[in-house]
């Protein structure tokens, strides 16, 4: 029988079989699957276990023949119709020297060998032929469009280009340098434009569509709806004052002009912003907002100088 830390042993090792995978893909694919080389045979965990042509796989700079020493800019390239970034993996069987840039490595398993360090697209690397001439240069590259949904599936696709380089004056090449280099492309273009629409995302798209406008039109009706009954309380205030109250309440000078200086300074900081929310063309709540704020602060630099201007009244009459 199992003792307690030969059991959290085993399943700590069952644990991380489990994990191994989902930690390393996002990283690199794995070196290998099952006894086969990922980079020669593709990985079963990604589409639907087989390479597709509905994903484009290309790489560019490629020389026709290698120079003793040179060192050549390849571009990797990934295209589909609905997945636009990935990962990759190339080898040339320890040939020459491939050196990773930015968004990729080695590979842990073959330092050999390159992969992505984080999925992405148009990953740019240096291979470096080697000092003597060995002969023809075969490369394994494999490319994998996912769909971003973080899981291992159908949604994905994977293909292989395997090319090789010729040894040096075996080949006739152009003067012309930009010749001389080629792109190498494995899959199906016309695949690019025919798109299958998934009806769970359409779905999601129309009802994302309805909750945006039931939000902006709900905002529009409720801040007209308030702005609204701000501007008819105020002229309702201003009629009854006027007509039953016998006008604004005297403020002596000695606190209006304070208050005054107050009310403006926040008038014009407020009218300020609102020229800058329409001048930066800003949400129209944004505008909105800051527009009835401004017109709040004018409103109260209003009564401020009625009530200064009002004649003083003894209350306390007998």
């Amino acid at each position: 029988m199992l003792s307690r830390n030969s059991r959290l042993l085993v399943f700590g090792l069952m644990a991380l079989l489990l994990i191994a995978p989902a930690l390393a893909m996002p990283g690199g694919p794995p070196w290998k699957s099952g006894e086969n080389l990922v980079v020669e045979t593709g990985c079963s965990c990604h589409g639907d276990g087989a390479s597709s042509n509905s994903v484009v796989v290309s790489i560019s700079g490629v020389p026709r023949a290698y120079t003793l020493d040179q060192s050549y800019n390849f571009t990797i390239s990934l295209q589909h119709a609905s997945n636009p970034d990935g990962g990759f993996m190339i080898w040339d069987y320890n040939k020459g020297t491939l050196t990773p840039g930015e968004g990729s490595r080695t590979v842990a398993e073959e330092p050999g060998a390159l992969s992505q360090s984080a999925v992405g697209n148009d990953w740019i690397i240096i291979w470096t032929a080697p000092s003597s001439d060995v002969g023809i240069i075969p490369f394994q590259l494999v490319g994998n469009a996912v769909n971003g949904n973080g899981l291992f599936d159908a949604g994905d696709a994977w293909n292989i280009a395997s090319f090789s380089i010729s040894s040096p004056g075996t080949t006739t090449n152009d003067n012309d340098e930009n010749l001389t280099l080629r792109t190498i492309s494995v899959g199906d273009y016309d695949a690019l434009f025919v798109a299958e629409e998934d009806p769970e995302a359409v779905e999601a798209e129309r009802q994302e569509n309805l909750a945006e406008m039931f939000f902006d039109e709900g905002n529009l009706f409720y801040f007209t709806t308030l702005s609204i009954l701000i501007v008819a309380a105020v002229i309702q205030g201003e009629f009854y004052e006027r007509k039953f109250g016998g006008g604004p309440e005297h403020l002596h000078k000695s606190l209006a002009i304070p208050q005054g200086v107050r009310r403006g300074a926040v008038a014009a900081i407020l009218m300020v912003m609102f020229a800058w929310s329409v001048d930066g063309e800003k949400s129209w709540e944004v505008m909105l907002s800051l527009g009835m704020l401004s017109l709040w602060a004018l409103f109260g630099v209003y009564k401020t100088i009625a009530q200064a201007r009002a004649p003083a009244q003894s209350k306390d009459l007998v």
